[in-house]
């Protein structure tokens, strides 16, 4: 097909930008020629990757998937060059709102005594699953199942109880525990990083919902009482906050951390530290 690198730095910056404008200023090049290279791109694979109106610009299927692999390949370029001149890079771990919560400082610390040549690097990514997908990290932690059919090979660590989260001083922080039936009838904030969704309520006990993209979003709708939450309980370890109170929640269903990481390791410690995280992180939740 004759794909030329700068046609995928050309997508992945039109894809992460949004606009052609932003995209050619980010490329530093005139948005005519970032025009054309989009244009030789789609001739060369036979397919339409953007469409775009007068107003907007959205990636077609074919474009998303091929935006993605076209981060992936760069990424991999990029490393492969760092490498070969400051030799191997850390052992990069994606993750949303927490890491591990409690066992994060013992398996790092554990892992730096066991492994001092493979240094690891957490990043926190609003979507670690599609940073992993871009090459982003090595691996990433979830507490939602990946999606199928992304080549992402997924291994369940352990547990952790599902909690409410609520402004401080609200009438449930007097009770030892909460029943989502005790959330129903009040607001409630999801997001799709907090393990949390509308469906843990039977149909026809649903609360009103809204949506957020972050944590930080999250917690600050918490705090000031506009909605309740619901979240795993590594977040009362990683996002402790002065407003918000955190309380177990009796009836819920658990939460399964796992790690995801693609079928053909993009680091060689990749292995090796999901060995040391099968070692350290035993399941405790009854």
């Amino acid at each position: 097909m004759n794909v030329e690198l700068r046609h995928l730095r050309a997508l992945a910056a039109i894809g992460d930008e949004g606009t052609i404008t932003d995209a050619a200023a980010a490329l530093h090049i005139s948005q005519p020629a970032l025009s054309r290279t989009l244009k030789q791109l789609e001739s060369r694979v036979g397919v339409r990757l953007v469409d775009r109106t007068t107003r907007t610009l959205t990636l077609t299927d074919s474009g998303q998937r091929l935006y993605e692999r076209a981060h992936l390949i760069l990424h991999q370029l990029d490393d492969a060059l760092t490498e070969a001149t400051a030799g191997q890079r850390p052992l990069r771990i994606g993750f949303a709102w927490s890491t591990l919560g409690d066992r994060t400082v013992p398996v790092l610390r554990a892992w730096r005594e066991k492994r001092p040549d493979a240094p690891v690097r957490v990043h926190r990514h609003d979507d670690p699953e599609a940073a992993l997908r871009r090459g982003e990290v090595d691996a990433a932690l979830l507490r939602t199942a990946p999606a199928k059919g992304t080549g992402l090979r997924v291994l369940p660590l352990y547990r952790e109880r599902r909690l409410a989260a609520v402004s401080e001083g609200d009438p449930l922080t007097r009770r030892a525990t909460v029943r989502l039936a005790d959330l129903a009838d009040r607001p409630v904030v999801l997001c799709a990083t907090a393990a949390t969704t509308a469906g843990l309520w039977p149909e026809g006990g649903r609360p009103r919902t809204c949506e957020v993209a972050n944590v930080d979003e999250w917690l600050t709708l918490i705090a000031t009482g506009e909605a309740l939450g619901v979240t795993a309980e590594g977040t009362e370890h990683s996002h402790p906050h002065p407003g918000v109170q955190y309380l177990p929640l009796a009836d819920a269903p658990p939460v399964t951390v796992r790690l995801a990481w693609p079928r053909t390791p993009s680091h060689p410690a990749t292995l090796p530290f999901l060995e040391h995280l099968q070692s350290t992180t035993a399941d405790t939740t009854p």
